[in-house]
């Protein structure tokens, strides 16, 4: 099981790890027909978007530790990277309220390049934020 500093953004069905929701943004209609919705969730090292879909909206709530089959993390509308489950992914919740985590580094708010000596691979250019855009620390 990956951690979530772990993730790197690709165009595959293979990231498998566990997380626990910190935030959930409004539920917005996406084409018209689908349910989607955005939250922060985060491990015990980094914290990243997570895009729910449909029932997900639903069934998901801030305190609900979730575990990931089979996610991917890619570009969602051109510039917002996110992890999600995708088309062959699947998600569960595994529990509620009793994990350690941490805020930053957020993954979904680093500049990746491709990789130079790999063209199928992402590396870390900079950081654009310390802290979610989407979710901004309370003050």
């Amino acid at each position: 099981m990956l951690s979530l500093k772990e993730i790197v953004p690709a165009a595959r069905n293979n990231i498998n790890t566990q997380f626990i929701v910190l935030e959930k943004g409004k539920i917005t209609l996406e084409g018209g027909q689908n349910k989607t919705c955005m939250g922060l969730v985060a491990d015990e090292t980094a914290s990243v978007h997570f895009q729910l879909w449909n029932e997900e909206c639903d069934a998901f709530q801030p305190g609900d530790i979730i575990r990931l089959s089979n996610g991917i993390f890619s570009y969602h509308r051109g510039n917002n990277l996110v992890l999600r489950a995708g088309k062959r992914g699947t998600v569960e919740k595994v529990g509620e309220f009793t994990m350690a985590f941490v805020e930053s580094p957020n993954m979904s708010e680093i500049l990746w390049v491709p990789d130079p000596n790999n063209s199928g691979k992402y590396v870390r250019e900079s950081v654009i934020s310390s802290h979610s855009r989407i979710f901004p620390p309370m003050l």
